[in-house]
């Protein structure tokens, strides 16, 4: 069995979101799954998406930078940057602690 090297529990989701980078470009995303220190992201196609972008949940009025961690060709393991972390998405206060 493989071993898992999350640092935090990942809850699924289903969340709109937008890959913003370069003050103006923006890629559609879907938030799938995410913890207190990173998500996971589908996409269409991995073209033009940089390895560190702002990732923007607009609904829960969400704005995180991330680092890609690792990546297939319609999906995105990113980790959040700085110390915002995602109980700022309204998801459930058990996976913080």
């Amino acid at each position: 069995m493989a071993e898992d090297r999350r640092r935090a529990q990942r809850h699924r989701t289903l969340k709109a979101g937008l890959i913003a980078f370069n003050h103006a470009a923006t890629i559609d995303c879907r938030v799938r799954n995410l913890s207190a220190v990173g998500a996971c992201l589908e996409v269409a196609g991995q073209a033009g998406i940089p390895d560190q972008f702002t990732l923007l949940v607009e609904h829960d009025g969400f704005k995180q930078q991330c680092r890609v961690v690792w990546r297939t060709p319609t999906r995105l393991g990113v980790e959040f940057l700085g110390d915002r972390f995602y109980h700022d998405l309204k998801v459930p206060q058990e996976a913080v602690a």
